[in-house]
């Protein structure tokens, strides 16, 4: 193994699961590669996300678990999926959940295929959360399908509060800046008399805006 190699290698066992995981949010590159026939539009797949992910994934030393399980609501069957972004050489993580509900009736379709499927759009927008994918301009996140996919179900209940996305791109901004998530915690309890998650989009603006202004980490 080279200097040059070692070198890289021993930078990326220093950094904590909030700089690496904002590393690959900035790298990552995950095009809309497949085309829809029926709606006339390109959208990108949950597998083009995890094939975008791996090289990232091994050069930051991490993973990426995707998990799912059911739940019914007021009778309809919803798919909540759980991506989990592990720091291997320290076992640190940070997960965001999203859900999609079942369809009652999806013609061609079986029960696993409509699981099956179902399961892949949630993993979708997990993986978007965790990721800071935005795919709001996507035909494929807003044509009717019949599917309620969403990154988080109490974020559409108070569409006025801070979302998973917001936290991620938060902490890695502080951390940037010198500050590490604890610190950002206290500061905003002390702030506002409440959580991070229980922030308002105002209130994550300003302090957003005022660790923009702070100089950056030597």
């Amino acid at each position: 193994m080279s200097e040059e190699v070692k070198e890289v290698v021993e930078e990326v066992k220093k950094l904590n699961v909030w700089q690496k995981l904002n590393r690959v949010q900035v790298e990552l590159k995950a095009p809309k590669n497949q085309w829809n026939k029926f709606g006339k539009y390109y959208y990108r797949s949950c597998e083009d996300i995890l094939e975008g992910l791996k090289p990232l994934l091994d050069k930051y030393n991490a993973i990426v678990l995707l998990s799912d399980e059911t739940k019914v609501e007021e009778g309809r069957h919803y798919i909540v999926t759980t991506a989990t972004f592990v720091d291997t050489d320290n076992g640190e993580n940070v997960c965001v959940k999203a859900q999609a509900r079942e369809d009652e009736n999806k013609k061609g379709m079986d029960g696993a295929q409509l699981t099956g499927s179902t399961s892949s759009y949630a993993r979708k927008y997990a993986l978007n959360g965790l990721f800071c994918i935005d795919d709001t301009k996507d035909a494929d996140a807003t044509n009717d399908r019949g599917k309620a996919a969403t990154e988080d179900k109490k974020n559409i209940e108070q569409p006025n509060k801070v979302t998973n996305q917001h936290l991620n791109k938060l902490f890695g901004l502080a951390i940037r800046k010198g500050v590490d998530q604890s610190t950002v915690r206290k500061q905003i309890s002390k702030a506002f008399n409440k959580t991070a998650e229980e922030m308002t989009l105002t209130e994550y603006e300003r302090v957003v805006a005022g660790y923009e202004k702070m100089k950056e980490k030597e």
